[in-house]
């Protein structure tokens, strides 16, 4: 138990660097104050442009593979058996301080990137079905919400039908863990998206361009 506490925490650590936020100070803007208010990739690409979106979503997919890999470099003689749930545990608290930073009063990201980080770390085999249905998604659509949340519930979908096919790399309690932390990622990364459903079921929701009209030079 001390060691998923210790992991988490590492994971927490790492995910209160939000790309948004570094991006915002290297162009002197505040993006809490401009577009959605939003710290993630996409706001970051309609007020500052492309560029810094495409740093902004490697900073936040980066951390979750940072912190994983931190884990594993501690825990893989002390707790090796346990290593790769360690490092599921150390990405989830990535997610968390992406999303709950408690610098900013626990209003951060929606954690989508920090997410797919979390993908690539522990369920590499989740990928393609994810990015493909987020592509798809945001193709016919242009709503990035929309193909965010559809990859969130296709992710645990995934686990929990590959959990008892023996697919995914974890056994015995370490399985039923990850299935739960996938899930929860998952309903969070949802549910962090509570007012873009609102707007696509009222169809307000803005639809995505790479040709932002407000953006700050």
């Amino acid at each position: 138990m001390v060691f998923r506490i210790l992991s988490l925490l590492i994971g927490y650590a790492c995910g209160l660097c939000l790309g948004g936020g570094i991006m915002g100070k290297v162009r002197g803007v505040d993006l809490s104050k401009h577009g959605s208010g939003n710290l993630g990739t996409t706001n970051t690409i309609r007020v500052l442009g492309l560029p810094s979106g495409v740093v902004t979503f490697l900073i936040d997919v980066g951390k979750s593979v940072v912190a994983a890999v931190i884990v594993y470099f501690l825990f893989r003689h002390t707790a090796e058996e346990h290593v790769r749930l360690l490092m599921l545990y150390a990405a989830f608290g990535a997610v968390l301080g992406h999303d709950f930073p408690v610098y900013k009063k626990f209003k951060g990201g929606k954690g989508i990137a920090t997410s797919f980080g979390l993908l690539i770390a522990c369920f590499p085999i989740t990928i393609p079905i994810c990015a493909a249905v987020f592509v798809l998604a945001v193709a016919v659509t242009r709503y990035i919400s929309l193909g965010s949340i559809l990859a969130c519930a296709a992710f645990a979908l995934q686990v929990l039908i590959f959990a008892p096919l023996g697919i995914l790399p974890y056994k015995g309690t370490d399985l039923f863990e990850a299935v739960i932390i996938a899930c929860l990622v998952s309903t969070i990364g949802i549910i962090r998206h509570h007012a873009n459903i609102g707007r696509l079921i009222h169809g307000t929701e803005n639809r995505f361009t790479f040709r932002p009209k407000n953006t700050i030079r």
